[in-house]
């Protein structure tokens, strides 16, 4: 069985976003970037049923610029087995990912799909749903346990209830949750190995999918600073401060 996995690259989570002068995006020039955490649990959640002997090959599969091939080539490092690499110069919103997404797993026929559950760059947390509908494939999201056995990958996962266990027959789509697994270090000699691993380079447009945009993002703008915080001595005091303010 393959497994694909979906590895996005993200600022960094250290970095403090600054939104550029023009309003037209975040800054990125001179910014650390890096695989979005829940991509690297999602990879490693495929490694380790991989070790477990369920899956053959685990496939990372990165859309975005031409530079994003070092980025993937962290994705073999950690023990990817390959890498696709899907080339586009413009911002890939959900719906065109999960197309793309579409067309790889007809082309790969994995047994198994696992993204994060979101990026945090957009917070979308849309992609797997989206493939899963388009693929007319069962899903299950927000996973903290994944068990893989006869054909079917029985999952726990994370509610608002607590936990939710479900079971699905095989292919499907996971995404994944922070409590899922610690991804590995990345060791030298791995990083070495990684250099000899193929790219697989695929434009976007050759795909034959719609890359129409339902959605276009006009202005970029920073929160607006919050105003100093007031001590008030009791309940009183405070619905009165609050009835000053215009908020009851």
């Amino acid at each position: 069985m393959k497994i694909l996995v979906g590895y996005k690259r993200v600022v960094d989570y250290n970095v403090r976003i600054q939104v550029k002068p023009d309003g037209s995006g975040v800054v990125t020039e001179g910014v650390k970037l890096s695989a979005n955490p829940f991509d690297d649990i999602a990879l490693e959640e495929a490694l380790r049923l991989r070790e477990k002997g369920v899956a053959e090959e685990v496939i990372v599969v990165g859309i975005g610029p031409a530079d994003l091939t070092a980025h993937l080539r962290n994705g073999l490092a950690m023990g990817a087995n390959r890498a696709i690499h899907v080339t586009t110069s413009d911002a890939v919103q959900p719906l065109v990912a999960a197309r793309a997404f579409l067309k790889l797993v007809e082309k790969e026929q994995p047994g198994l799909v696992i993204l994060g559950k979101q990026a945090i760059d957009d917070d979308a947390n849309q992609t797997g749903q989206m493939l899963a509908a388009l693929w007319d494939r069962p899903q299950a999201t927000f996973a903290s346990k994944v068990d893989v056995a006869d054909g079917k990958v029985t999952v726990i996962r994370e509610v608002d209830a607590g936990l939710e266990t479900i079971e699905a027959d095989l292919p499907a789509v996971i995404t994944t949750d922070l409590r899922l697994n610690e991804p590995r270090f990345i060791k030298l000699p791995d990083i070495m190995k990684a250099k000899s691993k193929p790219i697989d380079v695929l434009e976007l447009s050759s795909l034959g999918l719609d890359t129409h945009e339902p959605l276009k993002t006009t202005h970029y703008a920073a929160p607006p600073k919050r105003g100093k915080g007031v001590m008030v001595k009791d309940a009183a005091e405070l619905v009165a401060t609050l009835k000053q303010k215009g908020l009851l």
